[in-house]
């Protein structure tokens, strides 16, 4: 499934500063997805996190991948 994200990079450090977050997203077909936001980390940049991305997951629903596209 593909999302587009735009995190500041405030609001990024305040996910990372909080272990166990988990950010909620809305993927391009509408489905709502739930991932850990530590997933996240090494797309970061000095201006956040922003762009389009795609994630994967098994049958039993755990995260598999997470790429920018």
């Amino acid at each position: 499934m593909r999302f587009y994200l735009d995190i500041s990079p405030q609001q990024y450090l305040s996910y990372y500063k909080n272990s166990g977050i988990v950010v909620n997203v809305q993927a391009d077909n509408g489905h709502t997805l739930q991932f850990p936001a530590s997933e996240l980390q090494k797309f970061v940049t000095h201006s956040g996190i922003c762009g389009r991305f795609e994630i994967k997951f098994n049958e039993q629903h755990k995260l598999v991948s997470l790429k920018r596209v």
